[in-house]
């Protein structure tokens, strides 16, 4: 689930981009289907499936997508924090004005400067209409007149067709990313940062902007073995990790096997 976790009960906790709050979901689920079940966030259990293909124990996982997820496999194990909220990376704040002190804040998430706001695929969107508008002789702006409106895809097919405004917009959402990158690759050293969701779809477009970024601004020295690298399995990555996951506490829940789960077939 796009969601904070509860993961000792299964419990929704929380949630931005769907209405789900305190929602006993394992509970539910498990009644409703009579077998065991386990939940997780989506982003995490992506994670889970990247690392166990790369074969690495140290991994930090960014879904971009209609926001942006994010999932954390230190020493071969996902982590959770003490609370089940440590993955929502998305959340991160990354673009503060703090001259005078912290903003007044709206009480409304996703905040103004996270992550979330600045580097996901609705970003990318608004960034998108404002090149439109600003060039109607641009990829984008002939997009805009003909179809009424414009959007990340768009934006994608323009940059692959040269479109400087197109290219424009994805280098900007990816060095936006590129900080929340340098931010994880300086707390957590991973072997293996990870670029995975729909917006993934740019590719180098994206990614190397994201790349150049985080190795300006992480601090020296970490992440000195680190690769920053887009997701292998795309958006299969959620599903695999499921299963990878429950394989894992299933086998633990009853001191069974199941390795052909564990290896994702």
């Amino acid at each position: 689930m796009p969601s904070v976790i509860e993961w000792e009960t299964g419990r929704v906790r929380s949630s931005v981009n769907i209405p789900l709050t305190d929602v006993p979901l394992r509970a539910v689920l498990r009644e409703r289907l009579g077998v065991p079940v386990f939940v997780d966030n989506d982003a995490s259990v992506a994670a889970l499936a990247e690392a166990h293909d790369a074969g690495v124990r140290n991994l930090v996982m960014f879904t971009v997508g209609t926001g942006v997820g994010g999932g954390l496999v230190l020493n071969g194990r996902l982590y959770r924090g003490a609370t089940g909220a440590a993955s929502e990376v998305g959340h991160t704040l990354i673009g503060l004005d703090l001259a005078n002190g912290a903003p007044p804040h709206s009480g409304v998430f996703p905040q103004a400067g996270s992550l979330e706001v600045l580097a996901s695929g609705r970003a990318l969107d608004h960034l998108a209409e404002d090149a439109a508008r600003a060039d109607a002789n641009s990829f984008l702006g002939k997009r805009l007149t003909r179809a009424g409106g414009v959007t990340g895809h768009d934006v994608v097919d323009g940059a692959r067709e040269g479109d400087e405004p197109s290219i424009r917009c994805l280098r900007i959402l990816g060095e936006r990313l590129g900080i929340g990158i340098a931010n994880a690759i300086t707390m957590f050293d991973p072997l293996e940062v990870v670029i995975g969701g729909g917006v993934s779809a740019a590719g180098e477009l994206l990614l190397g902007p994201a790349r150049d970024t985080a190795w300006k601004y992480a601090v020296p020295g970490a992440g000195s073995q680190c690769e920053i690298r887009l997701a292998r399995h795309g958006p299969r990555a959620g599903v695999l990790g499921a299963a990878l996951l429950a394989a894992q506490e299933y086998a633990e829940e009853t001191g069974g096997v199941m390795e052909e789960a564990v290896e994702g077939r």
